[in-house]
This record gives C-alpha cells, sequence and structure tokens, in this order.
C-alpha cells in the first residue's frame, strides 16, 4: 500500500485526475455491464410470452405481461399497446419513439467512458511536461550556481516525470477497450430490439391483407387494356 501511495506521489498532482478517470471508467463499465444483460433488454421467455399471447389476441394478458416484466423490449411492446385498434402508422411510430428513447438509455454514461480513454493519456503527458520543464528548470539552477551535471539527479527527474504517461496509458487502455466492447454490445441489442419491434407491430396491428379477389379483377382488367390498345 506504501509503494503505490509512493508511486502516485511521484507522480504529482496530475497523477490525482488520472486516478479519478480510473475510477469513473470501472464504476461505468460495471455499472453497464448490470444493465446490458439480455434478460434485462430481451428476455427470452418474456418475448415467448408476450408473442403468443399477441397471436392470440389476448390484449390484457399482453398488457399485464408487459406492466409486470421491466425488460426494454416490454416497454416498447407496452408503448405500442396503448395504441391499440389505432392506425398502423401510430402504432409504429409510437414503438419506435419508445424504442429511441430506451437506446438512449442503454447508451447513457458510455460516450463518458470514450471520453476517459481520450482524455487519460493526454493527462498523463501534461503531467510528464510539467515534469520535464521542473528537471531541466533544476538542471538550469546548477549551471548556473557552476555545479557539474549530476547525471543521476537527471536521469531520477526524468523517471518520475514518466510515471504520469505510463499512469495515463494503464487507465487509457482498458478505457478504451471496454468502450468498443460495451458499443457494440449495445449495436447488437439495438439491432436485435429493431427487428423484434418490427414482429410486435405486425402482431399488435396487422398489416391490411390483400384480397386475392381484387387482385385479379386488377389483373384481368389491364390485361383487357392491353388487348383493346
Amino acid at each position: 500500500m506504501n509503494d503505490a501511495y509512493e508511486f502516485l506521489a511521484k507522480g504529482g498532482v496530475v497523477m490525482l485526475p488520472i486516478a479519478l478517470c480510473s475510477v469513473i471508467a470501472l464504476t461505468i463499465f460495471l455499472e453497464r455491464i448490470w444493465v446490458l444483460q439480455r434478460e434485462r433488454i430481451i428476455p427470452k421467455q418474456f418475448l415467448a410470452l408476450l408473442t403468443k399471447a399477441l397471436g392470440e389476441k389476448r390484449w390484457e394478458r399482453a398488457v399485464s405481461l408487459c406492466d409486470s416484466n421491466e425488460s426494454t423490449i416490454s416497454k416498447i411492446a407496452r408503448r405500442g399497446l396503448d395504441y391499440l385498434g389505432q392506425d398502423r402508422e401510430l402504432v409504429k411510430e409510437a414503438m419506435q419513439e419508445a424504442g429511441r428513447r430506451e437506446a438512449s438509455y442503454l447508451e447513457k454514461f458510455v460516450g463518458a467512458l470514450g471520453a476517459v480513454a481520450s482524455v487519460s493519456p493526454l493527462l498523463g503527458l501534461l503531467g510528464t511536461v510539467t515534469g520535464m520543464i521542473k528537471v531541466f528548470g533544476d538542471v538550469a539552477e546548477q549551471f548556473k550556481d557552476g555545479a557539474q551535471l549530476n547525471a543521476g539527479l537527471l536521469a531520477n527527474g526524468i523517471w518520475e516525470a514518466l510515471i504520469t504517461t505510463a499512469a495515463g496509458l494503464t487507465v487509457a487502455i482498458p478505457a478504451f477497450l471496454a468502450f468498443k466492447y460495451l458499443m457494440s454490445r449495445i449495436d447488437h441489442f439495438l439491432v436485435e430490439l429493431e427487428a423484434q419491434s418490427s414482429a410486435l407491430v405486425d402482431l399488435v396491428s396487422p398489416p391490411p391483407k390483400r384480397h386475392p379477389l381484387n387482385s385479379d379483377t386488377q389483373e384481368t382488367s389491364s390485361e383487357e387494356s392491353k388487348e383493346s390498345a
């Protein structure tokens, strides 16, 4: 514990924001991992029960299922059920709006994780630059006093200055990998949510069926018009 404290102390004041960035990154990653569980977004058992209820037109059962489930897909489906019996486009638009709102929630804080990955190495570089300025300032003072250059002191100063760069990269690399992983997972869920939502729209408000008789009549009339021409 003392060694870690001494290591941080040698890095200077810039080590404090770097350490804070590491705490923020870890907190965001763990929180999002907890949120981005399949059972919290598209639970298979719930979806199967909901699809069955909608297919059988048991609307009260479908509403009850959605109200008793806190998953992302249940909130989207529940919004569509609010427009039950209305125009298909209204149902679709309502579910798309709910989908956008849920997508925003899934991406919450992930941008901050990307910012940590970008800022941490810059903080490390800042600490190194300020440390090098201090080291060469001390060297200049030695030459002013007529003393010879102390190579050991110079090397020790440079070593301490580089600590912040190493610390910044140590935070930035895992944060960047975590950011890419979370974004990939979110994108995967969003694609699946879109597909499932489209299927649910068809169950809540089926598209109008094309009557075969009308189709045959249109084809016959088109053939007659061609023959008369």
